[in-house]
């Protein structure tokens, strides 16, 4: 008998040892992403001209459309007063030619008040009536968390006015910029057209917009100091804004929009002063012109051809690079979230969102919570006081699924169906007087920072809470159907992630009290920056794909990589404590859960600008990394431990000592 080469012979032992093994345990074990997702990547490849591909892209879609079912329910038969108010407004939006016939109309009462201007003293109340419909003129004004006392609002005075995104636009000269604010002059001309200006005088105040939005920008800071929250944040006695800015009448502005507050921020008094000249300095026509531009230039979107059509060939094509407008009724359904948002969040959690799953989304978020607090008092990089100081923190940590605990005041002047933008601005009035309302003591809460039917898990630093939105209560998240596991290998570890940074390098300064304070040491805060530079190398080895040559950026990333090691940590801790006694099969369903969330395909252009910009890994580290790191997956799957998808027990990082 003839026996094997050498070779051969060790390549037919492996084969056989391997073939002892279930057939997806090789797969699983080398790449578990491109296993667990082997179907959807195959059914998903990228149509021409698409840029991104990716799951809960498709559950955006998906809710969208349930958006879109709602609202037609809602325009059909409606069951409440709220209904009716969005019935009515959706059916305005999808009437194309009930907005020709309505034309510029829905302005009138707006021009007629700035034609009105005479002299200086009509400025600021005018300024202050635009503010109440939700057009901010002359500067931004909104509500804020007080980043003194985090359980209030208060109003925020702050630079605006602008119709272009950057104040460099209008001092720079090179080229570009130049050829950049051609198109501008010219996009305000024919928008000032429409709003009655005769063609011979429309160049000349295309000029006084763009001379006045110019005075406004020279006083506006670059957008770079902008980034720091606290660089806004400049508390002000109101009884002191009168002597300051005598012609603003900022104390009768905040008296417009509902506000009753002794303090107000207001962090560029430069910008202010210069606006508070110009209100007695320029003449009237020139504020005529810019007020009738700002009205035009922000109700646009939501009038007659005409209007929309230059709307998009100036913020569509030349400054957002799109090629077309979105459909109507994207279009449409895009205004509702954004005058009525809330409205139509109400409506979406009390018609998607059943109970049981909303109950079993607080129960899973408690258990994860609990699975942290046993890690944080694990944690070797803590000293006592921080451990306490942690548990204090999650003790008061609260948990909101589906909608905000308080609701709102839904009293609202009837829309009808006869003219969306006159609808787009009774929803938009509404909307800015809810969001005044924040403003006071024990308001902070009032609101969340996203809306019921965006698909969202997030922590909200500011109030330590963890809000989890009616839209995030399906699969791939939180898929009712699903076995326990998989819902923890999910949403758990969604959970995990978000209330993991309520005790990072960011949540470190906010404490138990909601006071804006470090509460580690220094040596605490030098051993997690080391563990995330252990993170960043490691992730930084691992290849981008699609990119040759291109590695993930582990430094820009490290901060949610480390989150997601926490994240599918806790909530497998947390499952175990549960007790279930799952089978293997059902056991390796958490980990398949995981990997569900991250399936993507990018266009090379599209995984360039991530690669450079996202703070995120791409989806194959997002599923990978941190099963890698964890023994469990390697032991559930049969993994060697010369598997890649098995690090060595020396290699592998956790957040925390495991339990």
């Amino acid at each position: 008998m003839l026996r094997k080469p050498l070779a051969g012979a060790i390549t037919a032992g492996l084969l056989a040892a391997l073939a002892t093994l279930p057939s997806h345990a090789v797969e699983a074990c080398t790449d578990f992403h491109a296993h667990a997702n082997a179907t959807w990547l195959a059914n998903h490849a990228l149509a021409e001209g698409q840029d991104a591909v990716t799951a809960l892209g498709e559950l955006e879609a998906r809710v969208r459309g349930q958006q879109v079912a709602l609202l037609n329910a809602a325009m059909q038969s409606p069951e409440n007063e709220v209904q009716k108010l969005l019935g009515d407004f959706w059916a305005s939006g999808l009437s194309e030619a009930q907005v020709e016939r309505d034309g510029a109309q829905p302005l009138g009462p707006l021009l007629e008040r700035i034609n009105a201007i005479r002299r200086a003293r009509d400025i600021a109340p005018t300024l202050a009536a635009l503010h109440q419909v939700g057009i901010p003129v002359g500067f931004n004004f909104g509500a804020d968390v007080d980043l003194q006392d985090l359980q209030r609002h208060i109003g925020y005075f702050a630079q605006g006015g602008l119709g272009l995104p950057d104040p460099a636009f209008y001092t720079r000269d090179d080229a570009a910029t130049t050829a950049l604010m051609a198109q501008y002059h010219e996009y305000v001309r024919r928008v000032l057209v429409l709003t009655g200006t005769p063609e011979r005088r429309a160049g000349r105040e295309a000029d006084l917009v763009v001379d006045l939005e110019t005075r406004i920008a020279k006083a506006s800071r670059p957008l770079s100091l902008l980034r720091n929250p606290g660089s806004s944040y400049a508390l002000v006695q109101v009884d002191s804004l009168a002597g300051s800015y005598p012609n603003l009448q900022l104390a009768q502005f905040l008296q417009a929009q509902g506000v009753e507050s002794d303090v107000v921020s207001l962090a560029n008094p430069t910008l202010f002063a210069a606006l508070d000249s110009m209100a007695s300095g320029l003449k009237a026509e020139q504020w005529r012109a810019y007020l009738r531009w700002r009205v035009g230039d922000a109700m646009a979107p939501y009038l007659s051809e005409a209007w929309r059509g230059i709307h998009f060939d100036f913020r569509g094509r030349v400054l957002a690079g799109q090629q077309a407008p979105l459909p109507r009724e994207q279009q449409v359904l895009d205004a509702v979230n954004l005058a009525a948002g809330p409205m139509l969040g109400r409506e979406y959690a009390a018609r998607y969102v059943q109970p049981a799953t909303r109950q079993r989304a607080v129960e899973i978020a408690q258990a994860v919570r609990d699975s942290l607090g046993q890690a944080l008092q694990r944690d070797a990089r803590l000293g006592p006081q921080a451990k306490a100081e942690a548990a204090a923190k999650l003790q008061q940590l609260k948990i909101e699924v589906g909608t905000p605990t308080r609701d709102l005041d839904y009293t609202v002047q009837p829309m009808g169906r006869g003219s969306f933008g006159g609808n787009m601005l009774i929803a938009s009035t509404w909307h800015h007087r809810e969001q005044m309302r924040r403003i006071g003591e024990a308001n902070a809460d009032r609101r969340w920072n996203v809306l019921p039917q965006q698909a969202s898990v997030a922590y909200d630093l500011a109030q330590n809470r963890l809000v989890v939105t009616a839209a995030a209560l399906q699969s791939p998240i939180l898929d009712p159907a699903a076995d326990i596991a998989g819902q923890y290998g999910s949403y758990g570890a969604l959970v995990g992630h978000e209330l993991s940074h309520g005790f990072d390098i960011h949540g470190r300064m906010v404490d138990a009290g909601g006071a804006l304070r470090e509460w580690w040491s220094p040596a605490e805060l030098e051993a997690w920056r080391a563990f995330a530079g252990q993170v960043a190398t490691q992730y930084g080895r691992h290849d981008w794909p699609g990119l040759e040559g291109r590695k993930v950026d582990g430094n820009l990333t490290a901060s949610e990589n480390v989150a997601d090691l926490a994240g599918v940590q806790l909530a497998w801790e947390a499952l175990e404590a549960t007790g279930s006694d799952l089978p293997r099969e059902a056991r390796q369903g958490f980990f398949t859960a995981w990997a569900g969330l991250w399936p993507q395909q990018l266009s090379t252009a599209e995984a360039t600008r991530r690669a450079a910009t996202s703070v995120h890994a791409p989806g194959q580290w997002r599923s990978n990394g941190p099963l890698m790191n964890l023994a469990a997956f390697g032991e559930t799957f049969g993994c060697k431990a010369s598997t890649p998808m098995r690090l060595a027990p020396a290699e592998q990082l956790q957040v925390w000592p495991a339990r």
